[in-house]
């Protein structure tokens, strides 16, 4: 009773110091993550703390609902747009980066090649956590921030599964090009399999609900379920919650009334918020300064191996790029290179490597931790300059003014519907009301007019506005179709044939808005 009572401790003191974080960061504009990160090593100073099982814990606690929240909010027509390029980064690129890593860290540092090969592996894993963050909050385009945050969920199952392949060359000395192939395919393949059959069929049950409370725990039975029969079967347990997220997030919530869609999405943004600032805090609290500055040699040869590694593969493989799809600007690459942030998965790795690796298991760890500390520290930190100074965060005059237009239609609206039922419960006087009421309506048809007038003049704003008006219209039927089978007015036959009418009908729709948010940033940033 006693240990658990101290894990409640430590846990309340946590989230205690999260949410201490998260009030400085928003007055200060400082990326949230890397705060953490920050007072996780100023207590790591004052008094360090050692979580044993921190491996086991990160990968099997909080990977799941990191990777299937964002898999989850993945739109699958942009992914499927930019595929081939996120394959190319995700399954290439991570090979690729642990061969550069592990060869020159082992020409440069104590470490066998075996052991250097490890280090690239568990290294080769981006985390674009404190990046897309940033992108949100600037307002980078779409398209962009589909490519890093891809890239980010599928590299981190393939690091996975390199890692657990270079980690047995290390132990017994022996490569097999062709059984270490054979293997990882399997692993790969077996969880993107597992991860898709589960997602389905939970999106299938979704479908035939609509009740908030049951959704959501089927989505997170679904974000830790797929995890864990992929590993138990021994396949690729990110792979698989990545296949699960994607699937659920693109079919599950379509038939969902607005008020269901509402509970479910904020509730994985909260779970992806705590479930990220824990691990950022463990990351300063599991790493001590003082040991990465006594190796500061080896942790610069494993930054500049890191550095080198990100550069091959995003300028490097950019020609190709440009063969398999839209061609990716060269403003774009930058972000790209400086955006390769390492993080959970990097530090789960290097914690959890075995003993047996001897004395190289020590230094393994605290060049995998500098790393992590120098890319959340330094490119985390300077992120937000190098997009104001390569113009690529910064919105037009246009969409600026749009949004003031819109916004202030909006909260003129509301405050009359909030007056209009004031009066109607008898709260509000008929005189007040009438009076209120004329004010508004000269009010509101002026804004109205501005934003037509607005829109009039920028094809661009039509698009995106009228693929809103698509979506929430196709969510709105699959709603009330929902609801005439629950009552028992139309068949379970007559559902599908006209669920079926709903989804045909919106296609045009859906790829207006994929050009829309997906071609008009790339044709304005390719210059």
């Amino acid at each position: 009773m006693e240990g658990f009572l101290q894990v409640e401790t430590l846990v309340i003191e946590l989230l205690l110091v999260v949410s201490l974080v998260a009030i400085a960061v928003r007055r200060l504009k400082f990326p949230y993550t890397v705060a953490l990160v920050i007072v996780g090593l100023l207590i790591t100073l004052r008094q360090p703390i050692q979580i044993n099982p921190l491996p086991e814990l990160i990968l099997g606690l909080f990977v799941p609902p990191l990777v299937f929240e964002a898999a989850f909010h993945l739109n699958m027509t942009h992914l499927q747009r930019n595929l081939p390029i996120i394959l190319l980064w995700a399954v290439p690129g991570v090979i690729v980066t642990t061969l550069i890593v592990g060869g020159f860290v082992a020409l440069t540092t104590p470490l066998t090649l075996g052991a250097a090969l490890v280090l690239g592996a568990l290294l080769s894993a981006t985390d674009p956590v404190a990046v897309v963050a940033l992108f949100r909050a600037l307002h980078v385009p779409k398209r962009l921030e589909v490519l890093i945050e891809g890239e980010s969920l599928l590299n981190d199952g393939t690091a996975i599964v390199v890692f657990n392949l270079m980690l047995v060359v290390a132990l017994t000395g022996r490569f097999d090009l062709l059984t270490a192939a054979g293997d990882f395919v399997r692993v790969a393949a077996g969880g993107v399999i597992i991860g898709l059959v589960l997602g389905w069929l939970v999106a299938r049950l979704i479908a035939r609900l609509d009740d908030h409370l049951i959704v959501t725990t089927l989505t997170m039975v679904l974000a830790f379920g797929s995890y864990l029969v992929a590993d138990r079967l021994h396949f690729s347990g990110v792979l698989a919650v990545v296949a699960a997220g994607l699937v659920n997030g693109n079919l599950g919530p379509r038939s969902l009334s607005p008020a269901t869609r509402i509970v479910l999405f904020n509730f994985w943004e909260a779970v992806a918020f705590l479930a990220n600032s824990l691990v950022f805090l463990l990351i300063g609290v599991q790493v001590d300064p003082i040991t990465v500055l006594a190796a500061w040699q080896p942790v610069l040869c494993a930054v500049a191996a890191v550095l080198v590694a990100r550069a091959v593969i995003v300028y490097g493989l950019g020609w190709v790029t440009g063969h398999l799809g839209e061609p990716v600007p060269l403003r774009w690459q930058h972000v790209l290179n400086w955006g390769g942030l390492r993080g959970a998965i990097g530090l789960a790795l290097a914690i959890s490597l075995p003993v047996t690796l001897g004395a190289q298991r020590s230094l393994l760890q605290v060049m995998a931790f500098g790393v992590v500390l120098f890319t959340l520290l330094v490119q985390g930190t300077t992120m937000g300059p190098l997009l104001r100074r390569l113009n690529i965060a910064v919105r037009t005059p246009v969409e600026q003014e749009y949004e003031m237009r819109r916004a202030r239609l909006t909260i003129l609206e509301t405050g009359g519907h909030h007056l209009e039922y004031l009066h109607h419960e008898g709260l509000l006087s008929p005189y007040a009301w009438e009076v209120m009421r004329r004010e508004l309506t000269k009010r509101a048809a002026a804004l109205g007019n501005a934003v037509a007038e607005l829109l009039r003049a920028n094809p661009a704003l039509q698009a995106e506005d009228l693929a809103v008006a698509r979506r929430e219209f196709r969510h709105a039927q699959r709603s009330a179709l929902l609801r005439l089978r629950e009552a028992g007015l139309i068949s379970e036959e007559t559902f599908d044939k006209l669920m079926e009418e709903v989804d045909a009908f919106s296609e045009n729709g859906e790829e207006v808005e994929a050009d829309a948010e997906a071609g008009a940033p790339v044709a304005s940033d390719a210059a």
